[in-house]
């Protein structure tokens, strides 16, 4: 009976011994893996601190970069509007001083009219006085053609509704119909255009010459219907 007890305590001594051994193992294994997933959550963890600080850093690149452009883009249109700005007000002055140049040309002749005009009473000769105003006349007349401006002459010339205008008609049998007698008033061509007609008196056809011109037109006409016929 007594050996029976004891190798019951044996037993569950070598029991209570197998379980302690298994526990030991088991906290071992426990422990074990523990400290590896806490090595690899470092690792993983130094990674992802790796990673967030290059996206960080790409980050603020990204910010400098947009910075820098919204700066170059902000200058940029302030030299555009600046640019544009200072175009129109160069056109302004264009269009306000166009006449600048003609103007200054004009001055000299203008200094010389008002001249002669204070020394007329003094100078008593007057083919002096007209030889000056000869001068002067020559010399606005060349101005004015260095800017495209020349007088229209008529005088002798067949009318032309293109550059004259009728005022009235005489008869004149020492030229052909529908001539320019007499200047009225002169006409100007700036470059190509008709800036003034000149004013004209035409000659007008006599009654010879109207029954004789109708007589041609008749003529015309009859021969003309012959043909047709």
């Amino acid at each position: 009976m007594r050996k029976n007890d004891k190798n019951k305590k044996d037993e569950m001594k070598n029991n209570s011994s197998e379980e302690l051994n298994n526990n030991s193992k088991e906290e071992k294994v426990v422990e074990e893996t523990v400290n590896k997933t806490e090595d690899e959550l470092a690792n993983e963890n130094i990674k992802l601190t790796k990673s967030y600080n290059l996206a960080l850093e790409k980050i603020e690149k990204l910010e400098n970069e947009n910075k820098e452009l919204n700066d170059q883009l902000l200058r940029k249109a302030a030299e555009f509007e600046n640019a544009k700005r200072r175009n129109e007000n160069d056109q302004m002055n264009l269009l306000k001083f166009a006449a600048e140049p003609f103007i200054l040309s004009i001055i000299p002749i203008y200094d010389d009219l008002f001249r002669s005009v204070n020394h007329i009473d003094d100078n008593k000769n007057i083919e002096a006085v007209q030889k000056g105003l000869k001068i002067i006349v020559d010399k606005f007349t060349k101005t004015l053609a260095d800017q495209g401006v020349k007088r229209i002459e008529a005088k002798g010339k067949p009318f032309d509704v293109d550059y004259h205008e009728a005022l009235m008609q005489q008869i004149n049998d020492d030229v052909p119909p529908h001539t320019v007698l007499e200047e009225i008033d002169t006409g100007y061509v700036y470059k190509d255009k008709v800036i003034k007609h000149t004013k004209v008196i035409v000659s007008q056809q006599t009654a010879n010459e109207e029954a004789e011109e109708t007589a041609k037109d008749e003529n015309y006409s009859n021969n003309t219907e012959e043909e047709k016929e």
